[in-house]
């Protein structure tokens, strides 16, 4: 199977699953939202920043060894399990759009007991991935930068939501664990 197949193949179902959680997991009913548009952002930044990537992918003086082909589709599927085991974990509590449901529960258990944010981590393991399966290294320098700044404002609202929900429960969690990294960031 060509490497452009098989990308395709991947891709196509990390879209998918990506749908079937939006479909399923947006916030409904009683959730306080407090999204402060950062979805749309970060998916806008996203799509931008994919296509551009997938334009100078045959740019020649950027372009990668072949073998960085396969070291970024173990990135993108590294990171859909990751994002899938967060979102399982945090299932009922889980939402696309930041929001707080009635009875929102604090999880740091699983992959949150050592990152507040294993699904972004997922994420962006995945969408790094992806500059790497293009075989370019400013495929990879677009898509990290859109990604992680889109990310970053996303972390940002997040926390500001459940900091005013939790209040120092949450703040004692921050000091125990790390945004996206164990152990380092």
């Amino acid at each position: 199977m060509r490497h452009s197949s098989l990308l395709a193949i991947v891709s196509a179902l990390w879209v998918a699953s990506e749908l079937v959680v939006m479909v399923l997991k947006h916030a409904r009913g009683n959730a306080s939202r407090r999204d402060r548009g950062s979805l749309a952002l970060l998916w806008g930044g996203i799509t931008i920043a994919v296509f551009a990537g997938s334009m100078v992918q045959r740019y020649p003086p950027t372009r990668m060894g072949g073998a960085l082909f396969w070291v970024g589709m173990a990135l993108i599927v590294t990171g859909i399990i990751i994002r899938a085991i967060a979102i399982v974990t945090l299932w009922r509590y889980f939402t696309v759009d930041v929001s707080i449901r009635e009875g929102h529960e604090l999880v740091d258990r699983g992959l949150y007991g050592v990152i507040r944010h294993p699904a972004y981590t997922g994420s962006l393991l995945s969408f790094i991935g992806l500059g790497f399966a293009f075989r370019n290294w400013l495929s990879v320098a677009i898509i990290a930068a859109a990604t992680i700044a889109g990310f970053s404002y996303r972390i940002f609202v997040e926390e500001s939501a459940l900091i005013e929900h939790f209040g120092d429960r949450y703040r004692d969690y921050m000091r125990r664990s790390k945004q996206l990294i164990p152990g380092i960031y």
